[in-house]
């Protein structure tokens, strides 16, 4: 079983930039498509940003030209880089790990609050 480490999230003021990161264990990560997602409360879990294993990315519309995902398969890790954030970001950034049909895991969420 893969597990997958969220971290990097916590308060910052609007405009303001986060790093999230996610290691994963295992040795399925690099032949992986790796996403972030999240959920606000009350509202459905989300797709921001996913990075398939030959590096193709798809972003939602609502954070094009502010959050950069990326990965680095030596050490097993996806990044997404958040710029410009604003109040409507504050949610719990989940990591998600998708290895074909045969296996779809998540990390245990970090919490991005933007506030003043």
């Amino acid at each position: 079983q893969v597990q997958l480490v969220e971290s990097g999230g916590g308060l910052v003021q609007p405009g303001g930039s986060l790093r999230l990161s996610c290691v994963a264990s295992g040795s399925i990560f690099s032949r992986s498509t790796m996403g972030w997602y999240r959920q606000a409360p009350g509202k459905q879990r989300e797709l921001v940003a996913d990075i398939s294993s030959g590096g193709n990315i798809n972003y939602a519309e609502f954070v094009k030209g502010r959050f950069s995902i990326s990965r680095d398969n030596a050490k097993n890790t996806v990044y997404l880089q958040m710029s410009s954030l604003k109040p409507e970001d504050t949610a719990v950034y989940f990591c998600n790990l998708r290895y074909f049909s045969l296996y779809d895991g998540w990390g245990q969420g970090t919490q991005v609050t933007v506030s003043s």
